[in-house]
């Protein structure tokens, strides 16, 4: 009958401790398991991970290719047609506008995307812009400007 004293756990779940440096009878005396010399008989010593055993690496293996634009590239911040949509009718839109109303915060070029209608003409001088997002200041009867 199963009492809360009877419980055991399954056979092989609970290893028992490697008891080291307990004689030469135990398997585990002397060197304890460790050899003989070099740097992982000592103590504090580990290899990393990805060490090869001092064979090269694979990461300096394999050819070098390609190149990553990534120190160079330039980080655009997104405004959406929907943010412009607050502004009065026939008002310039330039970065500072922006900034001072913070629908942007960041220094930096400002890319204009379409999402969202416009029904007010606006005259927009941005960095960049998409092309939906120029054809909708268009058709709304706006102008836009594209900075250098």
């Amino acid at each position: 009958m199963f009492r809360i004293g009877n419980l055991r756990s399954p056979k092989g779940a609970v290893k028992e401790r490697k008891r080291v440096g307990r004689g030469n009878g135990s398997g585990y005396g002397k060197t304890s398991g460790r050899g003989h010399k070099g740097a992982l008989s000592r103590s504090g010593s580990k290899r990393k991970p990805w060490f090869e055993g001092g064979q090269m690496p694979l990461a300096r293996r394999m050819p070098k290719k390609g190149f990553s634009n990534y120190p160079f590239r330039k980080r655009f911040q997104i405004v959406n047609i929907r943010d412009l949509a607050r502004f009065e009718e026939n008002s310039e839109i330039t970065p500072e506008v922006l900034r001072q109303r913070n629908i942007v915060r960041r220094p930096g070029p400002i890319k204009l995307l379409a999402d969202g209608e416009i029904r007010v003409a606006l005259q927009v001088k941005l960095h960049r812009a998409s092309k939906s997002a120029v054809e909708k200041i268009e058709s709304a009867g706006g102008k836009f400007e594209e900075l250098v």
